[in-house]
């Protein structure tokens, strides 16, 4: 099963992120995941900056939001085409622009 959310945020996705920021730009967003339930938390992914980066709590500046509880994303990390059967069922929501949501598999990819 995919590691938790806690785990991608605060470890493998920084590394990702720091190892091909060229590819992190391209995806151009800023994010602000908010993962409910047991290794979850909330965090901000900026893809547009110089470096980009990944921090803790919500930055404010999101032009995307993801929520959803940390077994859902394990889910969805797992089975990509998850993603819009969650957003359906309720269990995924996303706030401002959603066709950003659409990229998150790209850079879910880079973790």
């Amino acid at each position: 099963m995919p590691a938790d959310a806690k785990t991608i945020f605060d470890e493998q996705l920084p590394l990702a992120l720091a190892k091909n920021p060229e590819k992190a730009r391209e995806i151009g967003a800023i994010y602000c995941f908010k993962i409910g339930g047991e290794g979850g938390g909330t965090w901000t992914v900026d893809l547009v900056s110089d470096t980009p980066t990944v921090a803790p709590g919500d930055g404010g500046k999101a032009q995307c939001t993801i929520e959803m509880q940390n077994e859902d994303f394990k889910a969805m990390l797992g089975n990509p085409t998850l993603g819009m059967q969650l957003y359906f069922q309720g269990k995924l929501k996303v706030g401002g622009n959603v066709a950003l949501a659409m990229k998150v598999q790209k850079l879910m990819q880079l973790a």
